[in-house]
């Protein structure tokens, strides 16, 4: 398969969007964690302790995202310089580098979807008492 510019180029708008997204979840969970620490000075209770650690783990997932989709989008951009001086066997083993570090960074996305899933289950069981 020829590597054109376009190619790599296709991935600058969905990488960028996804570290939006990234970015956004990480303010979530920041707000969230501030909002836990107040409760959590005023009453140490164990569904408060299960929720701290699920976001301990949560944090870094999502910073191994963030770095794996930024990662992805210097060697897409590197990728279109090497497609630009014509070394085209660089440029394609480096674009599938760079492919498998955006699958590595959506893949941590699904895991953290997880985590949060499970805290919020935490959340709802406490409620339900």
């Amino acid at each position: 398969m020829q590597l054109s510019l376009n190619i790599p180029a296709l991935l600058f708008p969905a990488i960028s969007l996804t570290m939006l997204a990234y970015n956004a979840r990480y303010l979530a969970i920041a707000a969230l964690i501030r909002q836990l620490h107040k409760q959590f000075e005023e009453t140490s209770a164990q569904p408060l302790r299960q929720q701290i650690n699920y976001l301990r783990k949560r944090l870094g997932i999502i910073k191994n995202m963030q770095a794996s989709a930024i990662i992805s989008f210097l060697l897409a951009a590197v990728t279109m310089f090497l497609v630009y001086v014509e070394m085209t066997v660089w440029a394609n083993a480096i674009f599938g580098v760079s492919l498998v570090f955006l699958v590595i960074s959506l893949i941590l996305s699904f895991l953290e979807v997880q985590l949060s899933t499970k805290a919020l289950g935490i959340q709802l069981k406490n409620m339900e008492k």
